[in-house]
């Protein structure tokens, strides 16, 4: 009985070792497991609490692919539409030189004709200087040095400090007093500003010159086209009794069909960029003359509608 005994427990010994190491093991994995989930849970916590959150966080929160998508794009593509905006600005000029310039020099007076090429190529001298230097200026960037003064904010996409009057450029990638223009490749501040907005009214005015000047001409070449659609439809049942060698020559050469539309493309597209551009140039004047950015108009408004919720009137812009 006792060398039973002796075997019985000479066994057990080891399986209740086994038993109490991993029973140990298992206590470790789950008391780890549960740090793990606390942790994790109290990180989770951490990023999305906020004593501030409103719905304008919340909106910003579900943006923010948009906004990287929209900084990545525009960094990418700013050369593209420069080169865009070069490209549909000479097409323009080599019609007014190829096709308007001539019927200027043969059928005007010459106080006209005059007129014409001093204000024409004026215009055009002043768009290519200011444009040039709009996409080649820096718009200005906070003072990088270190010192006294409190910054009012943390920049939340670089985590640098956000001086009064600056806002984060997805061009520059730093906290800048500017606004991004793809169409620049540059963003407009405190240095280019005075070049962009001249940009955009020289080109407006010389879109409206340009429209103003084609517009006799663009109703003849628009009444043109129409012929030469009505013809082609005329033509095709007859040409299809005929033989190859009996058919007709076209009414209109490949020259003037070129001409005509090149006339119509001149004027739509000088009148689109004279409606949409001098729209802008509009906002960007009445911003001047309040002395405000385009966010600051946004926020005064808000808070112009905040104070008279409550009764008062706002002393003037917040700066």
């Amino acid at each position: 009985m006792r060398s039973r005994r002796r075997v019985f427990s000479a066994v057990m010994r080891p399986c209740v070792k086994c038993l109490r190491v991993g029973r140990r093991r298992g206590l470790r994995l789950a008391w780890r497991a549960q740090e793990l989930w606390r942790y994790g849970h109290l990180c989770l916590r951490s990023l999305l609490y906020n004593s501030f959150t409103n719905s304008d966080a919340v909106l910003d929160s579900l943006f923010e692919p948009v906004y990287w998508l929209v900084d990545h794009v525009t960094r990418w593509f700013g050369v593209v539409f420069v080169a865009l905006v070069i490209v549909l600005t000479s097409s323009i000029v080599a019609i007014v030189y190829i096709c308007l310039l001539p019927l200027i020099l043969q059928s005007y007076p010459p106080g006209w004709i005059c007129w014409h090429l001093v204000y024409g190529h004026w215009n055009l001298l002043m768009i290519l200087f200011h444009y040039y230097m709009a996409i080649t200026t820096p718009p200005g960037h906070p003072p990088q040095a270190k010192s006294n003064t409190v910054a009012v904010s943390i920049c939340r996409k670089c985590i640098s400090p956000k001086p009064a009057r600056t806002h984060h450029c997805s061009i520059c990638n730093s906290p800048t007093a500017a606004s991004a223009m793809a169409w620049l490749n540059n963003c407009v501040g405190h240095y280019n500003h005075r070049y962009f907005f001249s940009f955009c009214l020289f080109m407006t005015m010389g879109c409206i010159y340009c429209g103003i000047s084609s517009w006799d001409m663009f109703r003849e070449a628009y009444a043109a086209i129409e012929r030469m659609k009505l013809l082609e439809k005329e033509r095709l049942p007859v040409a299809a009794n005929q033989t190859y060698y009996q058919t007709p020559p076209p009414t209109f050469s490949f020259r003037q069909r070129a001409f005509h539309k090149s006339i119509v493309y001149l004027w739509v597209l000088c009148s689109s960029v004279a409606l949409a551009l001098g729209a802008l140039t509009l906002w960007h004047a009445a911003l001047i003359t309040r002395g405000e950015t385009s966010i600051e108009r946004h926020i005064n408004k808000k808070e112009r509608q905040r104070l008279q919720k409550k009764g008062r009137v706002s002393a003037g812009p917040v700066l």
